[in-house]
């Protein structure tokens, strides 16, 4: 049965490294807690504790099944080294249906 576009996403998390990026995503893909991890450099300005900031930093592009995202979000909390690090679930609101359901037979079943 295929499931409806909308309980697929993209959940993105910066690290501070390349390293640490590359921890996460085979982590997660490793736990078939994530069908696909993409990671890139980028630059980010922000505001941490009352200054800018501009930093060079890794951001990882993870596509799975958002009903997961509270286990998800739990395992990325163990690995990540930021006290606050990012992670923002967004959905997909379309895509190829060969894709989504690649990305259904990626993941292990929800407990």
């Amino acid at each position: 049965m295929e499931k409806d576009s909308a309980c697929y996403g993209v959940v993105l998390v910066t690290a501070s490294s390349k390293e640490e990026g590359e921890a996460i995503a085979s982590a997660l893909v490793d736990a078939q807690m994530a069908a696909c991890v993409s990671l890139t450099p980028i630059h980010s300005f922000y505001t941490w504790q009352g200054e800018v900031h501009s930093d060079p930093e890794w951001q990882l592009m993870i596509k799975t099944d958002l009903t997961q995202f509270s286990t998800l979000e739990a395992k990325i909390g163990e690995l990540h080294s930021y006290e606050v690090p990012e992670i923002i679930a967004l959905p997909i609101v379309a895509g190829l249906q060969p894709y989504l359901n690649w990305i259904s037979e990626s993941l292990r079943d929800s407990p």
